[in-house]
């Protein structure tokens, strides 16, 4: 189950990039991984196109495993893990599990 988001400000747990922190780009579900913003930047060599795009060396964001990320708490100002919690409207939020805040999000 992957509890993470796009827009969700995030800390490195494991890696190079460990304690860096940046918002998630997108989340690969199948592979459970996530895209986060200017951490674990790799170079590709990319060819022109007929487009007229250029080619060169490119640097851009690889995916991270889930499991060496976790979301930042602000308030705590740490990483922290995520619950759900059912409200009285009948409505599932997240929670942080330090202090059971709810996530602020969609």
């Amino acid at each position: 189950m992957v509890k993470l988001r796009k827009d969700d400000e995030v800390v490195i747990l494991a890696g190079k990039d460990k304690g860096k922190r940046g918002k998630v780009l997108k989340v690969l579900r199948k592979e459970s991984r996530v895209l986060v913003e200017k951490v674990n930047m790799i170079k590709r060599h990319v060819r022109p196109d007929r487009m007229g795009k250029p080619g060169g060396i490119v640097e851009k964001e690889a995916p991270l495993h889930i499991s060496n990320v976790a979301v930042f708490n602000a308030t705590a100002g740490t990483a922290d893990r995520i619950g759900y919690k059912v409200l009285e409207g009948e409505r599932k939020v997240r929670v942080f599990k330090s202090n059971g805040e709810v996530i602020s999000g969609r």
